[in-house]
């Protein structure tokens, strides 16, 4: 049996990335898998993953910058499998870049309303899932830039230092309750986020990392899959870097 067997998880952002990476862990310890994300092909592909591997998954698609989506992934996500144990919110966004006195306002608005009210609102909807089924876990995906500034990055820097405050907050206000809230920080992971970006800047990137290379998706989700499991039993509120010593600089 694997460390998640019964368990029900929900995955945002999970059609790519390190959201399918932790769904594909997820989905290996033996826990059924909610998929979720705006993308409908990435989604589906990842549950087909899910499934060619003797998983179980299905795919939600919903915007987590919407709070009726997240209510209704939850809704259906209960309704599928008769409960919910797990929720890992990682879906995000780099945004636009530029120094704070000239960042495009649409940008930061939606940065914001995706990176860090859209963890919000999936924890709003989630916990009173999770204390229905006798408590749980919450994993919120921030970043190495929740505690650290990065130029030319405000909204995602700010959205991810909020995740982290958020986390802490959930778990002094619901350990009582057997939920336990903790946050991921990754430094710069070999994502599609990065795809656009230029050999120089990705080379740039790596030079930033005292391990010499960014990090893979699959090293991120194995984090997340053991604050996920009963042997981070006695761990709440805390926020776990997984960066190749970034910030110990």
């Amino acid at each position: 049996m694997g460390t998640l067997t019964d368990k029900v998880a929900v995955v945002t952002g999970a059609a790519s990335g390190i959201g399918r990476a932790v769904a594909q862990a997820y989905a290996r310890e033996g826990a059924k898998v909610v998929v979720s994300d705006i993308s409908v092909g990435g989604g589906e592909e990842t549950v087909k993953l899910i499934k060619d591997a003797g998983g179980d998954a299905f795919f939600i698609v919903a915007d987590t910058a919407k709070p009726d989506d997240n209510e209704r992934l939850v809704e259906q996500a209960v309704e599928q499998y008769g409960a919910l144990h797990i929720a890992c919110n990682n879906a995000g966004i780099g945004g636009p870049s530029g120094p704070t006195g000239e960042y495009p306002i649409e940008g930061w608005d939606k940065v914001i309303a995706i990176n860090l009210s859209g963890v919000f609102y999936g924890c709003r909807y989630q916990i009173p899932a999770l204390l229905q089924a006798g408590g749980g876990v919450i994993v919120n995906m921030a970043s190495i830039l929740g505690q650290v500034g990065f130029a030319n990055s405000a909204a995602y820097v700010a959205a991810k230092h909020g995740v982290v405050g958020l986390t802490k907050n959930i778990a002094l206000e619901y350990a009582a309750g057997g939920i336990r809230a903790n946050a991921v920080g990754p430094a710069f992971i070999n994502t599609p986020l990065l795809k656009d970006m230029d050999d120089d800047t990705i080379n740039w990137l790596v030079s930033k990392h005292p391990a010499g290379r960014l990090g893979e998706a699959s090293e991120v989700a194995e984090l997340v899959l053991w604050l996920s499991t009963d042997k981070a039993s006695f761990v709440n509120g805390a926020y776990y870097a997984v960066d190749g010593g970034y910030l110990a600089q």
